[in-house]
């Protein structure tokens, strides 16, 4: 088919160099499938080669414990993805004897897997006829083909799926798949598009129709939410407070410090948050050393976050807690905000250690 070749023959001279690009391994095709969810390559590279460098093997990922995997993880966001990971890497050495699925449909059936995820790492390493359809490949089709159906509805989606599976490569599936990637990273954007470098803008009704900046079309967005946080990091004979974070809110199973969630900003030492201090602290001295206040945008929360570093002599209450020294402090798997605080007040936190 005439569209598959001019990506493959594209994708030839103007492929991205990535190491993911130069194996087969469908443990590394995986591995970084994951990371790219939501993450840009240039922020996913890094993570992709510590994340190998700690496990080059899915023996290895699967008998790590969670804790480390969160750690590496860190500030790369949608931590869901880490534990996917880690439970299907556990899956596979365990349970299907350390082989991995090489097909489409057992691809799936991974914890984290999505369609587009399976069918990019089947067509990629078994070569397996799937078309792989991400944010890119909506955003090219619907330009080329000028469609209007949205991209993140039940019907779009169909829609849009059935139209990949008919253009896809037949004898090159994972470099076609590979191949429109790249071109919507790189000439289809968002914004701006180079269409007068793309080797399929014969091809596009929207270029010629000049509509190319309607496409694609969406469903408004959810809401943002947003949330007001405080977290008190009380330091206290060489010691810190922390708690690993449950249930199915953000940031499961990361630890962060004693916290109280409100309705609103409150600027200073508020008598909700003084309650909090004395539940912990009883009535022992204690001094505000600093407090640090910023904002952390999630996909649908916006979150008001501030700190407030405590030392202190004695606490009352340290049952609901662990007590950690600063080294594992640092060791732990944290949110984005503690850790840009960990950060922020290394030097403060030395001196009071």
């Amino acid at each position: 088919m005439e569209f598959s070749k001019q990506i493959l023959n594209w994708y030839a001279l103007h492929k991205r160099d990535f190491p993911w690009r130069r194996t087969k391994d469908p443990y590394k095709i995986w591995l970084s499938e994951i990371i790219l969810q939501q993450t840009k390559t240039s922020q996913g590279l890094k993570f992709y080669l510590n994340f190998l460098k700690s496990f080059p093997t899915i023996e290895k990922l699967a008998l790590a414990n969670e804790e480390q995997v969160l750690k590496l993880w860190q500030g790369l966001g949608y931590y869901s993805r880490a534990r996917n990971l880690h439970l299907s890497a556990k899956h596979i050495h365990y349970n299907l004897k350390g082989i991995f699925p090489n097909n489409y449909d057992e691809l799936k059936k991974l914890k984290g897997v999505s369609p587009y995820t399976a069918a990019a790492i089947s067509s990629i390493c078994f070569k397996e006829i799937r078309a792989a359809v991400d944010g890119n490949v909506y955003r090219i089709l619907a330009r080329v083909f000028e469609v209007y159906t949205t991209i993140n509805s039940a019907n779009g989606i169909k829609y849009f799926q059935e139209l990949a599976n008919s253009l896809i490569s037949i004898d090159a599936p994972g470099d076609y798949n590979q191949g429109l990637m790249d071109l919507g990273a790189t000439i289809c954007t968002p914004k701006k598009p180079r269409c007068e470098c793309c080797p399929i803008a014969t091809k596009c009704i929207s270029l010629k129709k000049r509509v190319t900046s309607m496409l694609p079309m969406k469903i408004k967005k959810i809401k943002i939410r947003t949330r007001y946080i405080s977290y008190f990091c009380i330091n206290y004979n060489m010691h810190y407070l922390m708690k690993k974070r449950k249930g199915n809110d953000i940031w499961k199973n990361l630890y962060e410090f004693p916290s109280i969630e409100s309705k609103n900003q409150m600027k200073e030492l508020s008598e909700k948050e003084q309650k909090k201090i004395n539940l912990i602290l009883g009535h022992n001295n204690y001094s505000l050393i600093k407090s640090i206040r910023w904002k952390h945008k999630l996909s649908h929360q916006l979150l008001h976050i501030t700190i407030h570093h405590i030392t202190t002599n004695k606490t009352a209450n340290t049952t609901d807690y662990i007590k950690v020294n600063k080294k594992t402090l640092f060791e732990l798997p944290v949110p984005k905000p503690i850790e840009k605080f960990l950060k922020e007040l290394d030097n403060i936190l030395d001196d009071n250690v």
